[in-house]
């Protein structure tokens, strides 16, 4: 039972519950206060009357960028940007919330598949968002943010504030706004003349692609930009931010109808400049089927109706020869080094491209060529124009071809180099696909592929061919083709040695195909080779195709030596090999006990030797007895005889 009190007790009890609920009470001025990750908005914060306002009194969600990204920021930070008049958690923030900014500028939510959560271009720090009450009893939200947000604003010499404008307004305004020396004349002219206002000024959230002038140097490209490539250049319905874009993920864009389809995507180089890059799917007389990338020069514009992003260069429109591309691209762009090292070899390369009518090259990134293999050739200048041609076709290849080419077995392509064939392997469908190449003994995957031109393709690929980066090993691993012998080297421990970078490795693969037929000529020892109970078996053939010593043959070697005797005999793990090499019709021929084996990927070469694949394993019928569900070779045979036979000796002596 609680005792009776009087008035000024009650009284007093009730001020004292005031205090407590006060005193406990804090708001986000005060968290912000003391966190000293936070102290460079904090600091703002003060110096803004109306942000300290909001916090004191009204409800709000506050995106706080932390100190370290304050140090990649560069201009003003306007306060009010980061500031929303009404409380969301990471759960109830919506696509678009208004800031608190004069006009209300909106600021876009992102919700990407691994969770990450993006307000504009900001990715919100999981797990370091507050919620609480303030002393007005107010709900107020903090999120803290890795990158300061940035509105679009006027430059100061501009007549009049601008606020909040649509991407229209932009267009027609640019020159007052702060977008750098970035000037959007030719296509806002070209936008006007095809009357696409209307397509800007939607409302909605959408992302727009805005070619600079810089892209119009060439005088009659601003005349191919007609309605349906202005309609290339916007992803109706789907803001797009850098940081939140999913890489190579083709979007709709507004030209995408039965007789012109074309889609956009986002790619980033690791050197961290950003691309954007139109695929005509389905083309027609004026639109050509197939890729135009372009350079982002200035990303992330946030507008009223979605989001902006300068490029270099218009999207669909295909008017440059393969040479001008490299040239294009090679000043600070996606193939900077590539070129330097054409130009670097005599400039002779760039000329036998120029020249030719139909072409493919396979361009090594930036990223390509930053290997100390490299390095150690690069100023061989022969070998470097063998390794550069090795990169060029003959003839116009898109994936489609590739694709076609390889319906039934992995594609090979000439160079311009006779010599020296590329091998295609297409992985998956559409956007999924994975396109693979190898070139003197490197495999390369495509980065970006079907880049077009007026006289051909370029496809970007990750390494550069014909230098090799991996050992006799790591390319059986990794080779499509050679699969069937990893395989059975692997359970058999033969691999093991292939590792070893002070040997001198010559090592005649056959491919799986040639594996697929041994089948057929041998199906039950076939069967016994790839299973682990046979493996000392398999081991014995695979060692018979490995050739060890201090130095490597390639076929040219071996059929030179062949020139001079019936049988080159070539030092293996546990005896010779015996072979003789001849060429016809521009390939490769082992003769080997009487049987002709062809040559199907002559000198893959590796960091410590050379593959050369074979149609067909060295193995013959009487290699293999198949009795009693085993099989032994002929030599294990013969080893069994001597020792059953010194068996008895010793018997009959004692």
């Amino acid at each position: 039972m609680f005792a009776r009190r009087g008035p000024s007790a009650l009284a007093a009890l009730l001020l004292l519950c005031c205090y407590t609920t006060h005193a406990a009470a804090a708001d986000l001025a005060d968290k912000l206060r003391d966190d000293s990750e936070l102290s460079q908005f904090y600091s703002l914060l003060e110096q803004n009357p109306v942000a300290n306002s909001t916090l004191s009194l009204r409800s709000c969600t506050i995106f706080v960028p932390t100190n370290e990204a304050f140090q990649r920021h560069k201009g003003p930070t306007h306060v009010l940007y980061h500031i929303t008049t009404a409380a969301f958690s990471k759960d109830q923030l919506e696509k678009t919330v208004s800031s608190d900014m004069d006009g209300n500028p909106p600021l876009y939510i992102t919700k990407s598949r691994n969770g990450d959560i993006y307000v504009n271009n900001a990715r919100i720090i999981p797990s370091l968002s507050v919620e609480l009450t303030n002393r007005e009893g107010k709900r107020q939200v903090m999120h803290i943010i890795d990158e300061v947000l940035e509105p679009l604003t006027s430059l100061p010499t501009a007549k009049t504030e601008i606020n909040n404008l649509d991407a229209l307004q932009f267009i027609q305004k640019a020159d007052q706004l702060t977008v750098g020396d970035n000037k959007l004349r030719t296509y806002r002219s070209q936008m006007a003349l095809m009357k696409k206002e209307s397509l800007y000024m939607a409302p909605g959230a959408h992302t727009f692609l805005l070619p600079v002038d810089e892209g119009f140097k060439i005088t009659t490209r601003s005349s191919l930009v007609d309605g349906k490539v202005i309609d290339g250049h916007v992803i109706p319905n789907t803001v797009i931010f850098t940081a939140a874009s999913q890489h190579d993920e083709p979007k709709t864009s507004a030209a995408f109808e039965d007789q012109l389809k074309v889609t956009v995507s986002f790619f980033k180089q690791k050197d961290g400049k950003m691309y954007v890059k139109s695929n005509t799917i389905v083309g027609d007389a004026k639109h050509p089927e197939g890729v135009v990338l372009s350079e982002i020069v200035k990303a992330n514009i946030p507008v009223k109706n979605g989001v902006i992003h300068l490029i270099r260069r218009p999207l669909m429109i295909i008017d440059t020869t393969v040479t001008q591309f490299l040239q294009d691209n090679g000043e600070n762009g996606a193939l900077r080094k590539f070129l330097e090292v054409i130009m670097d070899a005599g400039g002779a390369v760039l000329d036998g491209i120029n020249n030719l009518s139909e072409v493919t090259i396979l361009a090594p990134s930036n990223e390509a060529w930053n290997t100390s293999s490299i390095d150690n050739i690069i100023r061989d200048r022969q070998r470097m124009s063998d390794i550069l041609n090795m990169h060029i076709i003959k003839e116009r290849l898109n994936v489609e071809k590739i694709r076609q080419k390889n319906a039934n077995m992995i594609a090979q392509v000439p160079t311009v180099n006779n010599r020296t064939f590329l091998y295609f392997n297409i992985n998956g469908e559409g956007a999924d696909a994975k396109i693979t190449v190898e070139g003197g003994g490197v495999n390369a995957t495509v980065l970006q592929a079907d880049v077009a031109q007026t006289n051909g393709y370029v496809h970007i690929i990750d390494h550069v061919l014909g230098v090799p980066h991996t050992t006799v090993l790591g390319k059986l691993e990794t080779d499509p083709m050679m699969k069937a012998t990893y395989e059975m080297g692997h359970f058999s421990n033969f691999n093991d040695q292939l590792n070893n970078t002070q040997r001198r490795y010559t090592f005649f693969v056959p491919r799986d195909k040639g594996w697929q037929k041994t089948e057929l000529d041998y199906p039950s020892a076939h069967k016994k080779l790839f299973m682990r109970d046979f493996a000392y078996h398999s081991k014995y053939i695979l060692e018979r195709h490995l050739v060890i010593a201090d130095h490597v043959f390639t076929m040219k070697d071996l059929a030179q030596m062949s020139l001079t005797t019936d049988n080159v005999v070539l030092p293996t793990f546990r005896d010779s090999l015996k072979m003789k090499v001849t060429e016809e019709a521009g390939r490769y021929v082992i003769t080997w006990n009487f049987k002709k084996i062809n040559v199907y990927r002559p000198d893959v070469e590796c960091t410590n030797g050379i593959i050369h694949v074979i149609d067909y394993p060295l193995l013959q019928e009487k290699d293999v007895v198949v009795s009693g569900g085993s099989y032994l070779p002929e030599s294990s045979i013969c080893i069994m005889l001597a020792n059953l036979i010194m068996i008895t000796v010793a018997k009959f002596l004692n």
